[in-house]
């Protein structure tokens, strides 16, 4: 397994380099997992941290820790570091890695300062680390998938073909991750219920394993509940109702000798920031937001008098700038807003083309003076990215869809995916079945982990879902309505 040493920074010229409107992540990797930072010593406290002018932390790559969205760094643990980081007014260097073992042994060689995952506090874990108070605080649920027309059925017949008591869990198989507290528990919840749990331990982080139950190729797998009811938005078929334990602390953990005064830092800015209104907005924001999609079903069954929305006349304006049917650029933009021109959205994308701010300076057009302004840009942004790919892409049709997906994830994770196509003999120049079939398969560690990718973990179904359903739209709007209408 690789790890990879992440520094994030804004780029200042992204016109003349292919990081336009992107934050960047360079990443420099080792396939072995002895330390690169040749400049920490195993028992480096808070002043040799701030001496240095850097905190060096571990976390993971997933949906909810940490991960790239249209080219920002979020997640909630990459926030609350950088907010450590701010509080020490020093930088911050992120190293991911997904597998728990390896982080506890980076720890404890010094290769880094702090682990910053989703960490229950146990005692088998307090022989390895100290903990720092706890961040959040959380139960065990068993993730299991709900019958398959659980909706046409009655509570008590879908309760009758799942698990609901730990009883049941006797003879079944449960996979979790190595070395978690979910493995821990499952082993003592074995002994409680006095018979056999088939306990398998893979080396896959939690949410990988909540999609493999999802897609029914697992039946049963245990995560805490708040990663698992963000999973849910995803995957609406998974159930969590069956609870595998009490209410567990959630924590960050450090060395176990040489890292006192970095903990009772660490402490004092916990208990000042955990009750804070910034942590309650960011806790919600990661684990309390639906963070749906934003369709709403047959609303192109309702298209009134020819027109599509109340902004039809700048798609028509605009749309020739760029060599679009208007309704393609409709589509989008229901896509992305519903056609609400004040949406704000959990990542801070403003307006009808759900614009980051940064991608309005850039093209010198303020996205929040008119919805016409906010249309404006989005153009500006989509001819920035039929430039980048159109000596990639030769077909006009092909380059539509890498286009389209490039403006909802970032155009680094595209041009990942075709790496990744190119390299294992498929046709980076195709969409479907090829660069498409790679952009799903970046939240796989065998994948983002491979040397071509240059922008990580990346959840594929959202671009790859997006580039179908704006496009199936687009159809149904040619049903309805005529080109030049």
């Amino acid at each position: 397994m690789r790890r990879c040493k992440i520094k994030i920074f804004v780029l200042t010229d992204r016109l003349n380099i292919i990081g336009l409107l992107l934050s960047l992540m360079i990443v420099s990797c080792n396939t072995d997992h002895e330390s690169d930072n040749n400049d920490i010593p195993i028992n480096r406290d808070l002043e040799d941290i701030s001496e240095r002018g850097k905190l060096v932390a571990l976390t993971d790559y997933n949906s909810i820790s940490y991960f790239i969205y249209r080219g920002e760094p979020m997640g909630f643990q990459f926030e609350m570091l950088q907010e450590f980081a701010d509080y020490l007014q020093i930088e911050l260097e992120l190293i991911t890695e997904n597998d728990l073992s390896l982080s506890f042994d980076m720890l404890n060689k010094g290769d880094i300062d702090l682990m910053a995952l989703n960490l229950t506090i146990n005692n088998e874990r307090k022989e390895k680390v100290k903990f720092t108070h706890p961040i959040s605080q959380t139960k065990q649920v068993l993730v299991q998938k709900r019958p398959e027309n659980w909706r046409k059925m009655t509570l008590d017949e879908i309760d009758k073909q799942l698990v609901r008591t730990l009883l049941d869990l006797a003879d079944k198989t449960v996979y979790v991750q190595t070395e978690s507290s979910y493995a821990q528990r499952m082993k003592n919840l074995q002994s409680e219920i006095g018979d056999t749990i088939h306990i398998v331990e893979v080396p896959m982080e939690v949410e990988e394993l909540i999609a493999l139950v999802a897609s029914g190729e697992i039946n049963f797998t245990v995560s805490d509940e708040n990663i698992a009811m963000v999973n849910r938005t995803y995957y609406p078929d998974l159930d969590l109702l069956t609870q595998v334990s009490f209410e567990q602390n959630l924590a960050w953990a450090v060395r176990k000798s040489g890292s006192d005064k970095l903990l009772a830092e660490l402490n004092k800015w916990i208990e000042g920031f955990r009750n804070s209104k910034r942590y309650a907005l960011l806790y919600a924001k990661y684990f309390k937001n639906s963070r749906s999609k934003h369709i709403v079903q047959s609303d192109y069954f309702n298209l009134g008098r020819g027109n599509i929305s109340q902004w039809d006349k700048y798609f028509k304006q605009y749309s020739d700038s760029i060599g679009w049917d208007w309704r393609l650029l409709a589509s989008l933009v229901l896509q992305e807003s519903r056609f609400d021109p004040d949406v704000k959205s959990w990542s801070g994308a403003y307006g009808l083309m759900q614009l980051m701010p940064s991608t309005g300076q850039q093209f010198g057009i303020d996205i929040y003076a008119s919805p016409e302004n906010n249309i404006r840009a989005g153009i500006k942004y989509i001819q920035w990215l039929q430039e980048l790919f159109l000596d990639k892409v030769a077909d006009e049709h092909e380059r539509i869809k890498f286009v389209l997906a490039a403006y909802n994830v970032g155009p680094g994770h595209v041009l990942d995916a075709r790496q990744l196509a190119r390299k294992n003999g498929r046709n980076p120049e195709v969409w479907d079945e090829n660069v498409a079939y790679y952009l799903l398969r970046k939240s796989d560690p065998q994948y983002y982990h491979d040397p071509v990718v240059e922008h990580g973990f990346c959840r594929g179904e959202e671009p790859y879902n997006y580039v179908i359903e704006v496009l199936d739209r687009y159809d149904h709007y040619k049903n309805f309505l005529e080109e030049d209408e």
